[in-house]
């Protein structure tokens, strides 16, 4: 479990230094529609996108080691460390403090985070979900993402960011999934792995989540879509670890009210993110 943690935590380093770059990057482009294409085609050939992939492949990796020797419910959550180490790196290189707000909201939503995880007391449960786990995580997870879609049609600014950010944060969240089971699978068997439909699926998955991410970017500062999407990754992994891999959660007696003020205060820091008054953020070229 001490791998996983440490893996868990490398990894929430690296997707905080790369959000910081995609972020900057997609706000150096014209505003587009959700899962434009275009979008993506224009970051493909800006330096300062492409750099930032160093530091999110190696988080995936970091990710894939924490994932395949813990629990979706306990590596999930600590990747939203990289919350606060975003919001920092954000306020560094635009040479600023931290908005008070922006503060608030990760202190409030990390610390509900971490409640719940201890509170939980989450345990592994089973390697490979039958199909029709896998099916019913995907439908929910499709009808998430496309409440959030509409929704962010008729909104702009912070809101909007929050509203892409959540939804990213399932995708996300299902991508961990299926990495896992993935990552559990590989036993140096290189062609079994390129031809596990679970693989297919990830790639997928990872790639429409990393266009609404650049979406979300695109709206305001980091905080706004990041604390969305950190605090929504998670709670999407606890979700799919409890029901299609079978993971124990401690939910008896005293620790019933103590989940739902965990809960309380995960939406809370998402609401406030989502909600903060925002001055445009400075880029500078790549």
């Amino acid at each position: 479990m001490t791998l996983a943690v440490v893996a868990a935590l490398v990894a929430a380093f690296c997707f905080a230094l790369a959000s910081n770059m995609h972020q900057r990057a997609a706000k150096q482009q014209s505003p587009r529609r959700t899962l434009d294409p275009r979008l993506l085609w224009r970051l493909l050939r800006t330096r300062l996108w492409q750099l930032g992939w160093a530091p999110d492949v190696t988080g995936a990796l970091a990710q894939a080691l924490a994932l395949r020797n813990g629990p979706l419910a306990v590596v999930q959550p600590l990747l939203a460390t990289g919350l606060f180490m975003a919001i920092l790196v954000e306020a560094a290189w635009d040479r600023r403090p931290v908005p008070r707000r922006d503060l608030v909201a990760t202190l409030v939503g990390t610390v509900g985070l971490v409640a719940f995880l201890v509170t939980v007391n989450p345990r592994a449960g089973v390697e490979e979900p039958d199909a029709t786990a896998w099916g019913w995580v995907a439908v929910g997870a499709a009808g998430a993402v496309a409440g959030c879609l509409v929704v962010a049609r008729t909104t702009s600014g912070a809101t909007r960011g929050a509203l892409l950010g959540v939804a990213t944060g399932v995708l996300y969240g299902m991508a961990a999934a299926l990495l896992k089971a993935v990552a559990t699978r590989f036993h140096g068997d290189v062609p079994a792995l390129f031809t596990d439909p679970r693989l297919a699926a990830l790639v997928v998955v990872a790639l429409v989540g990393v266009q609404l991410n650049q979406n979300a970017f695109q709206s305001g500062q980091i905080a706004a879509p990041l604390t969305a999407l950190t605090l929504t990754e998670p709670v999407t992994g606890v979700v799919v670890g409890v029901t299609a891999f079978h993971e124990t959660l401690s939910l008896d007696g005293v620790r019933i009210p103590l989940v739902v003020l965990a809960a309380a205060m995960i939406t809370l820091g998402v609401r406030l993110a989502g909600t903060a008054p925002r001055a445009p953020a400075r880029c500078r070229t790549g």
